[in-house]
C-alpha cells in the first residue's frame, strides 16, 4: 500500500517565483489527503496530473492566509467540475464561517456534501480513522490557534505460515491467528501456539506534519520514532529571536527536535521568502541530522514497509 508524500508548496508568509504557499498532498493506498491548501495549490496539483477530484479528506492547520487562501477556488472547481463524492473538511474554529461567507457572495452551492470538522488546536486527538490509518491533531504554539497531524497505521495482521498450519483450523481460528492469539482448545488448552505458525507483522508506518510553530519539545511525545517527520524551518538558527518572536523556527531548531525524537527521516519547509538559496538551511540542519531533506516544490517521499 502507498504510503506517500507529495510536496506541492514551500513557502512562508509570501510566494516567491518558484516556491508556492504551503499545501501537501498524502497517499495513503488510494486514498487522497491534501494538508493545508495555500494560494496557487490547484494549479500545482495540475502541474503534478494530481486528479483532485479524488481527494478525500483537507486538513488545515491554521487561518494564516498562506495555509488556506487555495481551499475556496480548489472547492470551487470541484463543484464546477461536477463532483459528487463527499469530502471532509478539518479545520480549526472560523474556517467554516469564512467559506459560508464566500460561497454566499459568490452565488456558489456545492453540489457535493462538505462535511466540516472544527478542530481543538489545543490537544492530542483523533480527528479521522478507517480500516487502515488513524489522524490526530498535534497542538502547536502560534500566534493563532494551530495545529499538525499525526497519520499512522493500524497494527498489520501476522502472516501465515501456511505449511505450519494444522488442517483442522477453521477461518475463525485463522483470523485470530493473524491478530496474535493462541489458539485454544474447549478446555482452555494452548493447542496451537501463534510463535510456532506466524511471522513478525510488517510494520506500521507513520507521518508527523509539523505546521508553523515555535521550537516545541513538548511535542517529544507525539513525534518518537516516527517515520517522516515534517517541521517548519522559517529562519537560519541566527534569526532564532525572530523566529521566537514571529512563532516560527529555525532548520537547527527542527532537527534537534528530530533527534530527540529519534525520528527516522527529517523534512523542513514553510521556507523565508528572504532565502533565494536554501543550501543554508539544509545544512545547518543536516549538521544536527543528517537525515534531512528539502521539502522542495514536486518532491516525493515514500515511507517503505
Amino acid at each position: 500500500m502507498d504510503f506517500e508524500l507529495r510536496i506541492l508548496g514551500s513557502s512562508s508568509a509570501t510566494p516567491s517565483a518558484n516556491r508556492h504557499h504551503t499545501a501537501q498532498l498524502f497517499t495513503i493506498g488510494n486514498q487522497y489527503h491534501l494538508i493545508d491548501c495555500g494560494e496557487g495549490t490547484q494549479m500545482q496539483l495540475m502541474l503534478y496530473k494530481i486528479k483532485h477530484q479524488r481527494i478525500c479528506n483537507i486538513y488545515i492547520s491554521h487561518l494564516h492566509g498562506d495555509h488556506y487562501f487555495g481551499l475556496a477556488g480548489l472547492l470551487s472547481t470541484m463543484h464546477l467540475q461536477g463532483r459528487q463524492l463527499p469530502l471532509h473538511l478539518f479545520g480549526p474554529p472560523g474556517l467554516s464561517e469564512i467559506l459560508a461567507l464566500q460561497f454566499k457572495y459568490s452565488g456558489t452551492n456545492l453540489n457535493f456534501k462538505l462535511i466540516f470538522h472544527e478542530l481543538d488546536t489545543t490537544c492530542y486527538k483523533k480527528i479521522y480513522e478507517d480500516k487502515q490509518t488513524t489522524v490526530h491533531t498535534i497542538p502547536m504554539e502560534h500566534r493563532v490557534p494551530c495545529c499538525g497531524f499525526l497519520f499512522r497505521e493500524k497494527p498489520k495482521p501476522r502472516p501465515l505460515i501456511k505449511e505450519k498450519l494444522p488442517s483442522f483450523l477453521t477461518p475463525p481460528q485463522l483470523v485470530r491467528l493473524k491478530w496474535g492469539e493462541d489458539i485454544k482448545d474447549e478446555s482452555g488448552e494452548i493447542i496451537v501456539y501463534n510463535d510456532d505458525v506466524t511471522l513478525e507483522p510488517k510494520r506500521s508506518r507513520s507521518y508527523a506534519y509539523c505546521a508553523d510553530s515555535r521550537y516545541k519539545p513538548s511535542l517529544l511525545p507525539y513525534l518518537r520514532h516516527v517515520d517522516l517527520l515534517y517541521h517548519e524551518a522559517t529562519f537560519t538558527d541566527e534569526l532564532r529571536e525572530r523566529a521566537y518572536y514571529t512563532f516560527h523556527s529555525t532548520a537547527r531548531q527542527a532537527a534537534e527536535l528530530a533527534v530527540a525524537a529519534q525520528v527516522r527521516h527529517l523534512l523542513i519547509g514553510h521556507f523565508s521568502v528572504r532565502y533565494k538559496d536554501l543550501t543554508p538551511l539544509l545544512f545547518e540542519a543536516q549538521e544536527v541530522f543528517p537525515k534531512t531533506d528539502l521539502a522542495s516544490e514536486g518532491s516525493i517521499f515514500c515511507i517503505r514497509e
